[in-house]
């Protein structure tokens, strides 16, 4: 494993992106902050964290994916990652939260956030954000946040928990270079939170509704299941899980 731990950073993914830029660096290589002072969710959102207590990483992948068409296989296979290297925790109802977000017990305790970039050769390289509440306590801002600690009455190791992570990560982008994306597909939809259940939902317009999530197709989209029983797919920006 070829780790770069850092104590503070701005922001661990843009610190592998512009060492990514600069110089030639080995694939699969992991970068983690005690400390990020401006961690990125989906949609521009903030990533808050307490110094020391959580993982906080980014990783470099490439020579995975082989197209565009391919970009959200990346994101099953990084989802899925996170949800075996936790499997053994028992952790209670975990999840995936469309898009990105891993859940337990209907409180997420992590997300990811990947950033492709296209190369002259037409070589897509990712830098992927991983971040996971592991050993913080205090959410008090947060209602629907929660931690391994807090779900396992317990501390944690972070570095094991990173060897796990990177393991799994390794073990899924080999599996997405062996084309075995039905297989990822698969599991990625066994795991995803709120799958054939009534929920409401609000648009970009906040019109709220019920619908039943059917699955994601291969662009990443949301499908549901509407009251007049059409099928409506929705992008990120689109659509807001109400629970």
């Amino acid at each position: 494993m070829n780790l770069i731990k850092l104590d503070a950073i701005d922001s661990t993914n843009d610190f592998l992106k512009e060492m990514s830029r600069s110089q030639i660096v080995e694939n699969f290589t992991i970068v983690t902050a005690k400390n990020q002072t401006k961690g990125k969710g989906q949609m521009g959102a903030t990533w808050e964290t307490e110094s020391g207590k959580n993982l906080i990483m980014s990783i470099l992948v490439k020579e995975v994916l082989k197209d565009i068409d391919e970009i959200f296989h990346l994101n099953v296979a990084v989802a899925l990652s996170v949800i075996k290297a936790l499997e053994p925790l028992n952790l209670p109802k975990l999840s995936i939260k469309w898009p990105n977000d891993i859940m337990a017990e209907n409180k997420k305790i992590g997300g990811i956030l990947i950033e492709n970039s296209f190369k002259s050769d037409n070589k897509i390289e990712s830098i992927i954000g991983i971040g996971l509440n592991v050993n913080q306590i205090n959410f008090d801002n947060l209602p629907k946040a929660s931690s391994l600690c807090l779900l396992k009455e317990k501390e944690f190791d972070l570095n094991e928990v990173l060897e796990k992570l990177f393991f799994q990560i390794k073990k899924h982008c080999s599996l997405l270079l062996s084309n075995q994306h039905d297989f990822l597909w698969n599991e990625y939809h066994k795991n995803l939170f709120k799958l054939n259940t009534p929920i409401a939902f609000s648009d970009n317009e906040n019109n709220q509704f019920m619908g039943i999530i059917q699955g994601v197709n291969y662009e990443g989209r949301l499908e549901v299941l509407l009251n007049d029983d059409s099928i409506k797919t929705f992008g990120v920006k689109e659509i807001q899980m109400l629970f």
